[in-house]
């Protein structure tokens, strides 16, 4: 009989890693909380516009990355940076308009960020993925495993897990308990995106564009932090979007947006109030990215990569991938890649097929 492999989480490492492992003589199945596919990997669609909420540039070096856009034959383009940007560096300046050296572009994936997502998925022949279905119980007691979820009890042999790594520690009850040191590595790890809000305004026409503006902004004013164009790649359709500070979670949808409305006219003009649609994705909010019972600062990427990570628990039956695990680019989707090659040749080795 196949050696069974549930793996937890479909977001990019999740369902990499299936696709890895199908037609090696398992049965696959994947678990997923949420009631999508793509964990931090959101594209939402406003009419035809394509509106990253998660996960959205890479780079040069994010070789692994790029090569598995290649393989399911995805294009991409640089991040349109030309024009005037703008930094605001304190309150009571206007904005200093600024140059943005060339030198490192960054790529957006045509089409949208979770057309990989859908790709990779479109590939899972005969591997079930259950949405709407949170783990909370995990038994390695037995030499067959037992998975709780909200829906039902699965059994199976190995569990990969690629949640955040706080989540999994929190929010799922396991037996045997994982080792302390575990435990207290996972509390004091940042998981990409936990603390980020994310936003974006829709536009009929991009008159940034027009005025030989960018779209791009720093500013250690606020509420937004960095924003970028987020035209597409055919330029019929036109946004603005990036990050606001963190400290805006405390206001509501409405408060927030006026908030933003003042410096989007400080920065961009007139113009900018004409939006046809304002997005936002609070992402500390997102359960099944944040364990609510994670507490203290912590510094991006912290204790992101580290080894123990990159060990096999629980008689080798309890593995982690996840971007945060990955020792090259962790915290990135280069890294979500890593990650999920590495552990699918785990299990192979493990299963002597390698």
């Amino acid at each position: 009989m196949a050696k069974k492999i549930t793996i937890l989480g479909a977001g990019l490492s999740g369902l990499l890693t299936a696709y890895h492992l199908q037609n090696k003589g398992f049965d696959i199945e994947i678990v997923e909380a949420r009631d999508r596919v793509g964990g931090r990997i959101h594209t939402i669609k406003d009419s035809n516009t394509q509106i990253e909420m998660g996960a959205t540039w890479f780079n040069d070096a994010h070789t692994n990355f790029r090569t598995l856009l290649s393989e399911f034959n995805l294009g991409y383009y640089e991040q349109f940076m030309t024009g005037t940007s703008f930094f605001e560096p304190f309150s009571a300046a206007p904005p200093q308009e600024i140059d943005i050296p060339q030198n490192s572009p960054s790529y957006r994936i045509t089409g949208g960020t979770s057309q990989l997502i859908d790709s990779i998925l479109n590939k899972l022949i005969g591997i079930t993925t259950h949405l709407n279905e949170a783990v909370t119980n995990i038994n390695f007691e037995n030499n067959i495993i037992k998975v709780t979820t909200t829906n039902t009890i699965l059994e199976t042999d190995y569990v990969i897990s690629t949640l955040p790594q706080a989540l999994f520690t929190h929010d799922i009850m396991v037996v045997p308990s994982l080792p302390i040191q575990l435990q207290d590595l996972a509390e004091k790890t940042h998981t990409w995106m936990q603390d980020a809000i994310k936003v974006a305004f829709v536009y009929d026409t991009a008159f940034w564009r027009n005025k030989n503006i960018s779209g791009t902004l720093f500013s250690n004013v606020g509420p937004i932090t960095e924003f970028y164009d987020q035209s597409n790649d055919a330029l019929t359709t036109f946004a603005l979007c990036g990050f606001i500070s963190s400290g805006m979670e405390m206001y509501t949808k409405e408060e927030r947006l006026i908030k933003l409305k003042t410096q989007l006219e400080k920065v961009f003009g007139q113009e900018a109030l004409q939006f046809t649609s304002y997005h936002e994705t609070v992402w500390s909010k997102e359960e099944f990215t944040k364990s609510a019972k994670q507490i203290g600062f912590m510094y991006p990427h912290q204790n992101n990569g580290h080894p123990l990570f990159r060990k096999n628990y629980c008689d080798n039956r309890l593995l982690f991938a996840g971007t945060e695990t990955a020792q090259q680019h962790p915290g990135y989707m280069e890294g979500a890649v890593v990650a999920a090659q590495r552990v699918a040749n785990e299990i192979l080795k493990l299963e002597n097929k390698l």
